[in-house]
């Protein structure tokens, strides 16, 4: 959405408020200004679908994930725990793309190691899950799914095929399923990590069932 430069005058008070309010909201004042005077007017900005988005995502989440505090408006994180030695946790991020045209996200999943026998198992995992994703979905994405794979970092984007269908509810409910989904074959692998072969075979299963549920993105 086009943004435009505006004068205002306001009370020193009111302005000493909202800066109090928008550092609190980890935001900037113009940012805060903006929001209240959209919902003031019930208009929808960007900023409240995120909003609303992540709230919905955060309901889809069971006992195995724990909410982590917001770094912004535009990204939230949860973290689940993995039973490996040392206790590891896995960390996923999703940032929202202001304009849900095309490009309606990206996932980061990170881990805190320094476990190189750890880092190997990963790195075995999300080349297992690449070639998969590039299998299933090789008729939306004929130049490879958009993912990046850096020692412990994983990224991926979203797309939506038809944005203009898009509700708040899809692309919650898309997001969210994949996260769930992703935690647990990332689980299941490194539970039968003595048998890759089986691990394969059970995660590859469990990914046709999830599109078998439909996809507004992918």
């Amino acid at each position: 959405m086009k943004k435009s430069v505006y004068s205002l005058v306001l009370m020193d008070d009111v302005v000493e408020a909202i800066d109090r309010m928008a550092y609190s909201m980890n935001t900037s004042r113009s940012n805060l200004i903006n929001q209240i005077l959209a919902e003031r007017v019930s208009f929808v900005t960007p900023e409240m679908r995120m909003r609303d988005i992540f709230s919905r995502i955060e309901q889809l989440m069971d006992s195995r994930f724990q909410l982590l505090e917001q770094p912004s408006e535009a990204m939230m994180s949860v973290k689940s725990p993995l039973k490996y030695k040392y206790k590891p946790t896995i960390k996923y991020s999703v940032e929202l793309f202001r304009s849900f045209e095309g490009g309606v996200g990206r996932l980061k999943v990170s881990f805190r190691t320094q476990s190189r026998h750890f880092i190997d198992i990963l790195s075995q995992f999300f080349i297992l899950w690449h070639v998969l994703e590039n299998k299933y979905l090789e008729s939306v994405y004929r130049d490879g799914v958009p993912w990046e794979l850096r020692d412990i970092n994983f990224t991926r984007d979203f797309y939506a095929p038809n944005p203009e269908k898009l509700t708040d509810d899809d692309i919650a409910e898309a997001i969210g399923s994949y996260i769930v989904l992703l935690d647990e074959c990332i689980k299941i692998f490194f539970e039968r990590i003595n048998n890759i072969e089986s691990a394969k075979r059970i995660i590859e299963d469990k990914y046709r069932e999830h599109l078998k549920k439909g996809l507004v993105i992918v």
